[in-house]
């Protein structure tokens, strides 16, 4: 039978946790205050600690350093307000296995105790010293998210369903040769998903090399991607390695690949089926290594189509396909993003900013970031100038993001009640489909959205 100790000063509550985890078969004590669950945590072994982030006599992150100075083994799950979400992220890069939002359900609290006992806790290491991997949890998972990677850069797994789709695709083409078209919105992040699929192959130890395809001269773009010899054209003078021979071995990421001109199509289609390039000005051919990542936001199906992109060319591309979903279609993942970016910030700009107030989190749950995550990033970077505190509050956000527009509603095959359920289903997912939170965002009354849900017969 696991033991839990529940440290939470609403005694009434308290009781009430433990009466009915008490039946779901948990070894439950208490303690209302923190002084009494210290001593508790000195005097005996818990293999679970359920403890309210803001208690009226002790910080919580305090008491959290607390409990894993003891008995690091011991699994400690917050409960945290609405507002508290920030600080929930910064206890679980401190050793907290997850968190939950109050108020929850009876199953939701038991999902989330029942996952941290099937975990098994690492050997305990200084976080300060040894920054290379970290992993933290959310609220309904417990698995990875935050991974600070070996060469120091953070990437972020989301918790969302789109977000783990996303990683699943990653995982299974990185150890193939196979050349990846990946789609999506713009400021979605495919450099990054690109650079992804390179750290988890064969080639990662070579080079990833990447081009803006569509910031290239159409005149430059075989000097770029071949090189050329000096005195081969005006301007060359020195040989120069193009972009195919420095990522020999490695990966060649092409964004915007849309974007080169039907020549320059050619010669590429040419060097993918051959495997060589000749610099310009050179008749001596070099064979290359390449895997190729390309990246666009245009349809190239339409392309080739009009005819402006080669069928062959996109089909040599196209051996498997990556749609990035909009931050919008991972609404989930808001939070974790945000707290990466500032991070970045603060390192960037050398600030130590803790992070966001209750009026900036709202702020971002309303807004529908048109530019997805590289709008997100330059928002937080520029709040993070303007910040002179430990919080960014609303009055460094730019008007657009305090004053959100609607987005329009489609007027060809959509109609008003589909859209509505669209917008349902959104806010459902914004707020972890907390009803209470969702009919707020909508706002709209509890009951109504109740209608709602069963006019519409949401499956939820």
């Amino acid at each position: 039978m696991p033991n839990l100790l529940i440290i939470e000063d609403d005694a009434a509550f308290c009781q009430m946790l433990q009466k009915f985890l008490s039946k779901r078969g948990y070894e439950v004590e208490t303690s209302f205050n923190a002084p009494d669950a210290k001593q508790k945590i000195q005097d005996k072994t818990f293999d679970l600690i359920l403890t309210d982030l803001r208690l009226p006599d002790y910080d919580g992150i305090q008491l959290l350093t607390d409990i894993k100075s003891v008995n690091p083994a011991t699994q400690v799950i917050l409960m945290t307000g609405y507002a508290e979400v920030g600080s929930a992220v910064n206890a679980m890069k401190k050793g907290a296995f997850d968190y939950i939002s109050k108020p929850f359900t009876p199953d939701e609290i038991v999902m989330v105790l029942d996952n941290a006992l099937k975990v098994e806790v690492p050997a305990p290491v200084d976080i300060e010293d040894e920054p290379d991997e970290i992993q933290v949890t959310t609220k309904k998972s417990s698995s990875s998210i935050l991974e600070m990677q070996q060469k120091g850069a953070k990437v972020v797994k989301g918790i969302s369903e789109a977000s783990k789709k996303l990683d699943d695709y990653i995982k299974l083409v990185a150890p193939t040769d196979m050349s990846v078209l990946i789609t999506g919105e713009s400021g979605t992040g495919k450099e990054v998903t690109a650079k992804a699929i390179h750290d988890n192959s064969k080639r990662k130890d070579f080079n990833f090399i990447a081009v803006d395809c569509g910031a290239i001269p159409k005149e430059l773009a075989t000097s770029e991607f071949f090189g050329h010899i000096k005195g081969s054209f005006t301007g060359a003078v020195e040989d120069k390695v193009g972009n195919f021979e420095a990522a020999n071995k490695g990966t060649l990421f092409l964004d915007e690949v849309g974007n080169l001109s039907y020549e320059n199509q050619i010669q590429l289609l040419r060097a993918l089926q051959e495997r060589k390039i000749k610099r310009v000005g050179s008749t001596k051919e070099i064979e290359v290594d390449v895997r190729i990542i390309t990246a666009t936001n245009e349809d190239l199906t339409d392309a080739v189509e009009k005819g402006n992109f080669r069928e062959d060319l996109y089909h040599r591309l196209n051996e498997f396909s990556i749609e990035i979903p909009s931050l919008e279609d991972r609404f989930e993942d808001l939070m974790l993003f945000a707290e990466n970016f500032l991070d970045k910030a603060n390192a960037s700009l050398d600030k130590n900013v803790k992070g966001f107030s209750k009026e900036v989190w709202e702020a971002f749950q309303q807004y529908h970031w048109p530019g997805n995550l590289r709008e997100l990033q330059n928002v937080i970077k520029r709040a993070v100038l303007l910040t002179m505190g430990d919080e960014v509050e609303v009055s460094a956000l730019p008007k657009e993001v305090l004053q959100p527009q609607e987005k329009p509603m489609p007027t060809e095959g959509f109609s008003k009640s589909e859209f509505e359920k669209e917008r349902i289903i959104k806010a459902l997912k914004k707020t972890n489909f907390n009803k209470s939170k969702a009919a707020k965002l909508l706002q709209v009354t509890r009951k109504t959205l109740y209608n709602k849900i069963n006019h519409y017969n949401l499956d939820l």
